[in-house]
């Protein structure tokens, strides 16, 4: 599929010279830095050395205090506290988060994960009859809550207090909860809105540590799980999550809990240091396979373990339910992929719509995503549970999703999320309709412009300007990720050297040179397509991101070809 290049508009020149001159860098970094909001010496000091100092204040979060007095309150009192999560990555490693700091000084504690087909997303019904039934007067509850009015209402009811950390967008009526703890409150003042659910539990422990005059350094031995929920959940990795990512990165490779140690060690990682991408299809992927296959609480178990011995029995588990997750996965995308290609209805719609009765409901997210990534168009997988229909939605690059779904609501017994991921419930009846609906909706929604993937091109480079200095000042831009993306270059007129030739399936390896730059090695995923064009002689222009490659312990920078033209 032939992707559009879009090259981003130069920034103001002024103040990119100004940062160019006093960095004393290359022009192209002092436009990235600027894209990136640096402007100042000051601030460029600040985003190359990131420091925990710089941490914010965790009482500008609105209700923050009461949380903390209650919570001493609890202990204080002996009362029985329930850390209580969603099942995802996030969920589990905020649970592990609070409940490992906790369990060191307070004996009644426990922790809850609803079931994913049994109870559903966020607070249940079950959680709270459990927390009754079994003396619970506290539920600390993380990475959800801020939608559950009726839930709150019947945990008060029951003489349950309830303090919620979650860090989704509240509706306009917020839960009756004993302490809201939400920096996208429209009347919190905290400073940065983008922390994950885990980040949320951080902030709580590091404020019970304040209070009670403790070390710092009790919260800052949780980074590496706050780590993994900041790349798993898929946040910018700007402000204080980029800190908090700097210093979890550290903690994971040289200091991990043994948790998140016996997952490394299941790893195929061949040089054992792990990126933010590394966390997001190694690591996050195992981690929530327990809750599509199983139960999430094996995932608790596992991030909570004290020895690495019961932690690689638990990771073991873990990793045979991602395994079985994997031939779910594979054998629903094959069989989604043939009724499209076998239909030429489906392959000419602008929206995907499949339903399949006993489609495992645990992996209909991962299908919808690679559905999306095969077609690039909206895509809705949908599968029977419990007598009802139920359905993952993705989409593409400025296509509202969740808009497109409100004019279908009279289809639909519920549904939510965001612009680009949503889920949804239907009756059985309805699934014909909500296909010839949804179509029609998005195919008057939707633009040319929208149906053609975009490879977003930071900066153009000359390839003589990669160099020892240039990389190594391009890898204290990380950790990449969400809105601090590793830059895409575009390098116009290069030429081959030698014969390209075609590694796997379908991967390009190359040499290249532009005039009378350096050659440069190179790796196109998926672009086996263009090798008679380069293999000609003629000239070509390549967008790549650069990147250092280790092969038989030796590293030399390799250009990540991400398309071609000519």
């Amino acid at each position: 599929m032939q992707k559009r290049w879009v090259l981003k508009s130069k920034n103001d020149v002024k103040i990119t010279n100004k940062l160019r001159e006093e960095l004393n860098i290359n022009p192209v970094l002092a436009e990235l830095l600027v894209s990136r909001g640096v402007e100042t010496f000051d601030e460029s000091k600040q985003f190359f050395r990131p420091q925990l100092s710089n941490l914010h204040d965790p009482f500008l979060m609105r209700d923050m205090e009461k949380a903390i007095n209650r919570i001493i309150q609890a202990i204080g009192n002996k009362e029985k506290i329930l850390i209580y999560g969603d099942y995802d990555v996030d969920g589990t490693t905020a649970v592990a988060v609070v409940y490992s700091f906790f369990r060191e000084f307070h004996s009644q504690l426990e922790f809850y994960i609803p079931d994913r087909y049994a109870e559903g997303y966020g607070i249940s019904i079950q959680g709270i009859d459990y927390a009754a039934a079994n003396g619970f007067s506290l539920i600390i509850a993380l990475d959800c809550g801020i939608k559950a009015i009726d839930k709150i209402d019947y945990a008060n009811s029951k003489g349950i207090d309830f303090i919620i950390g979650d860090h989704h967008l509240p509706g306009e009526e917020l839960p009756k909860a004993y302490a809201v703890l939400d920096p996208k409150r429209a009347d919190c003042a905290y400073p940065y809105k983008e922390l994950s659910g885990c980040g949320i539990g951080f902030k709580i422990i590091q404020a019970f540590i304040l209070t009670n005059g403790m070390d710092i350094n009790a919260c800052y031995q949780f980074l590496d799980l706050v780590a993994v929920s900041i790349a798993s959940d898929i946040v910018p990795i700007t402000g204080e999550n980029r800190i908090l990512s700097h210093f979890g990165l550290i903690k994971l490779n040289t200091n991990p809990c043994v948790g998140l140690k016996a997952l490394i060690d299941l790893s195929n990682n061949r040089t054992k240091i792990f990126t933010v991408n590394d966390i997001v299809f190694q690591i996050g992927p195992r981690i929530n396979a327990a809750g599509r296959i199983d139960h999430a609480k094996d995932a608790v178990k596992l991030l909570i373990s004290k020895s690495l011995q019961e932690a690689k029995d638990f990771s073991s588990s873990i990793d045979d339910q991602n395994n079985v997750r994997k031939d779910f996965d594979l054998r629903i995308t094959e069989e989604a992929l043939a009724l499209i290609e076998d239909n030429a209805l489906l392959k000419s719609r602008k929206s995907t719509v499949l339903y399949k009765a006993d489609w495992h409901k645990g992996v209909i997210g991962i299908v919808a995503s690679r559905l999306t990534e095969k077609y690039y168009r909206p895509t809705i997988i949908l599968t029977e549970t419990n007598g009802h229909i139920a359905g993952s939605c993705r989409s593409v690059l400025g296509f509202d999703l969740y808009e497109a779904l409100s004019e279908c609501a009279d289809l639909l017994e519920q549904f939510g999320g965001h612009k680009y991921a949503a889920g949804l419930t239907m009756s059985v009846d309805n699934v014909t309709l909500f296909q010839d609906r949804f179509e029609e909706v998005v195919s008057r929604r939707i633009s040319p412009e929208m149906l053609t993937q975009e490879i977003l091109i930071d900066a153009k480079l000359a390839l003589k300007d990669i160099d020892a200095k240039f990389f190594r000042i391009l890898q204290q831009f990380e950790p990449f990720g969400p809105q601090n993306e590793s830059p895409i270059f575009l390098s116009k007129k290069v030429n081959a050297v030698g014969q390209a030739f075609i590694v796997g399936t379908n991967h390009l390896k190359m040499t290249v040179v532009q005039e009378d730059s350096p050659a440069f090695d190179c790796i196109g995923f998926g672009l086996a397509e263009h090798i008679t064009h380069i293999n000609s002689g003629q000239s070509f222009d390549i967008c790549y991101s650069i990147e250092e490659n280790v092969w038989r312990n030796k590293k030399n920078l390799q250009l990540n070809i991400k398309g071609i033209k000519y």
